[in-house]
């Protein structure tokens, strides 16, 4: 049976609301356990399974803070959903290899996420703007 959009929201801004609080536990609570976990240009490349992904959120929370996420539009399928959004917050350590230093930062992200039967994301792939991220953050 499909997701309806509610549901689908309701997934989504969990996940992102965990984001907010650097709640690895509870990020990977709303991913399955055998979850497909794909950040485009991060070196693992995609990973598979709820546990394989926490390295990246250890990271991504030791390197960015204070982030906030504004959804500017969503898309919907039967078990899908697109999600363009506005990231601001802090570069504090070195997000994507690049020297945060405190400076603000803001940037679009696209999830594409992909839902089981249960309303868990199966499959989370996110697309960043790193060409905006490296305007913000040059390196001397």
């Amino acid at each position: 049976m499909a997701m309806t959009r509610e549901q689908m929201d309701r997934k989504i801004d969990a996940h992102f609301a965990f984001e907010a609080r650097d709640d690895i536990e509870g990020v990977l609570s709303t991913l399955a356990e055998d979850a497909e976990h794909d950040v485009v240009g991060w070196p693992t490349g995609p990973v598979h399974g709820r546990e394989s992904a926490r390295g990246f959120y250890d990271t991504l929370f030791a390197d960015l803070a204070d982030g906030k996420v504004q959804n500017l539009r969503r898309y919907y399928g039967d078990d899908f959903l697109v999600d363009e959004s506005l990231w601001q917050g802090r570069a504090t350590g070195h997000p994507f290899g690049l020297d945060g230093r405190g400076r603000p930062l803001s940037f679009r992200l696209l999830h594409v996420l992909e839902f089981t039967g249960s309303g868990d994301i199966a499959r989370e792939n996110v697309w960043l703007d790193l060409a905006t991220i490296m305007q913000q953050l040059p390196q001397d």
